[in-house]
């Protein structure tokens, strides 16, 4: 399988290694360009379309070791080993890479998202995107006008929208919405290792102030895996930390990234 890809396609003068970006359950690297470009110019930055989302083919499987390892696959072809970040769905892909193989992973980020399983569920947004009349619609409004009618958050629906391209020819979902619902249960979860699992990697988990992805109670299982691990919020962000406070999300990710 080859992942779609934004790339910064500039190798960095000082010899740092690439920055992956893992998006959210139905994002896609498109979120990240501001980020891939705020971040470019330094070293190489790759965000990439996870399976069955953005640009990247469709799979049958839907689960966090099966993205651990095509990201892998990525990271071996740029030459073995890179920075990694994850933002809530990607970031439990990002945190498997890390505990399954650790040598490929110099660095991890994991945005909003702890080593847990969730209740948290999009499922009622894949069932409304599902539902939407793609068929009869002759505008994006049409659409958007039906998720209102199930999602009545406009910050949600703009997100949501993103996926959907197309125009008066006709209209699809670029996610695979059927394997996103069938598998929601994997997505949900997190999986479990044995008990001297760990990644010993310098890593930073990102919190938003006014998100509850991150909890307190999450602590002794995040230092377990992740020991070398510190956790910093960001003021004002929800859960889509790096649109909600972009200039807090950036400031904090360099620092992070390039160590006084």
């Amino acid at each position: 399988m080859h992942l779609n890809a934004i790339d910064s396609g500039a190798d960095s003068p000082d010899h740092l290694p690439p920055l992956l970006i893992l998006h959210g359950l139905l994002g896609s690297a498109r979120n990240w360009g501001a980020v891939v470009k705020a971040l470019g110019e330094g070293r190489r930055v790759l965000a990439l379309d996870l399976p069955n989302h953005g640009s990247s083919p469709w799979t049958e499987v839907m689960d966090y070791p099966f993205m651990a390892r095509e990201v892998a696959k990525v990271i071996e072809h740029l030459g073995g080993r890179a920075v990694v970040m994850g933002h809530s769905m990607g970031g439990k892909a990002a945190m498997v890479l890390a505990l399954t193989r650790p040598e490929l992973v110099e660095r991890l980020v994991v945005v909003d998202i702890a080593p847990v399983g969730y209740t948290h569920t999009f499922a009622p947004y894949v069932k409304a995107m599902r539902g939407a009349p793609l068929a009869s619609a002759h505008s994006r409004a049409e659409v958007e006008a039906y998720l209102a009618t199930h999602i009545p958050d406009q910050g949600v629906r703009a997100f949501l929208m993103q996926n959907l391209e197309g125009g008066a020819g006709g209209y699809r979902w670029r996610p695979n919405l059927a394997v996103l619902h069938a598998h929601m249960d994997d997505i949900l979860a997190f999986p479990r290792f044995p008990e001297d699992t760990r990644y010993d990697g310098p890593t930073l988990f990102i919190a938003g102030e006014m998100s509850d992805y991150i909890r307190p109670e999450h602590e002794d299982i995040v230092k377990h895996l992740f020991p070398a691990s510190q956790t910093i919020e960001i003021a004002g962000a929800g859960h889509w930390v790096h649109a909600d406070n972009p200039a807090g999300f950036l400031r904090t990710l360099v620092e992070f990234l390039i160590p006084a």
